[in-house]
């Protein structure tokens, strides 16, 4: 399938041709698996029940930065047109999951107020060491699980993942988009797809 962003074709030779945002590849879910206690059962229990999500923890395999889903639409979007791209993606009920570097999540807010940009970037939910997140399952796709799904999905057992200067990148950018944008939505803006090739 090719990606609907327009982004240059992957050199020749990529590791990782584009992916359909709810490939999660075997060593995607195995990376997800390992931020867990019992990585084993957690890809059993994907074995038995594929489109069931987990809960896992966060804080050393990776933070997660939980925004609304329009403003994380927005980061997402910095991210991929101007910036190096995104780590993986997840839509979970009504909000974004952006999995990002371990640390982030103590260390975004405090840069988030010294910018000082107030009700332009809206509360973000930092989950480091000590939260858990709940993730879609490796299958679930917009049809299965409408309110749960992988936008970028993992598809190596080692992602690259944004730290917080970049996620501070990417909310300034979003929070300028926002104040700038026009009241009436654009159409269909679930139609991207992120070529995950292109992800550093």
């Amino acid at each position: 399938m090719s990606p609907a962003h327009p982004y240059p074709a992957p050199a020749p030779g990529a590791p990782h041709e584009p992916l359909d945002a709810s490939g999660v590849t075997p060593e995607g879910a195995a990376w997800l698996a390992s931020a867990g206690a019992y990585p084993r059962s957690t890809l059993a229990h994907w074995a038995s029940r594929p489109a069931a999500p987990v809960v896992l923890p966060c804080g050393s395999v990776f933070d997660v930065v939980n925004v609304p889903a329009i403003f994380g639409r927005r980061m997402l979007d910095r991210l991929w047109d101007e910036g190096p791209g995104s780590g993986p993606v997840a839509a979970h009920r009504g909000r974004m999951l952006l999995f990002s570097a371990p640390g982030t999540a103590q260390r975004l807010p405090s840069l988030l107020e010294w910018e000082e940009w107030g009700p332009a970037v809206p509360p973000l939910l930092c989950h480091g060491t000590g939260d858990a997140v709940t993730v879609p399952a490796p299958t679930a796709s917009r049809a299965d699980r409408p309110d749960s799904r992988w936008l970028v999905a993992p598809d190596t057992r080692r992602p690259w993942l944004p730290g917080p200067e970049i996620l501070l990148w990417a909310c300034v950018r979003a929070a300028r988009a926002a104040v700038r944008v026009s009241i009436f939505p654009a159409a269909d803006q679930d139609a991207k797809v992120y070529d995950v090739s292109r992800r550093r």
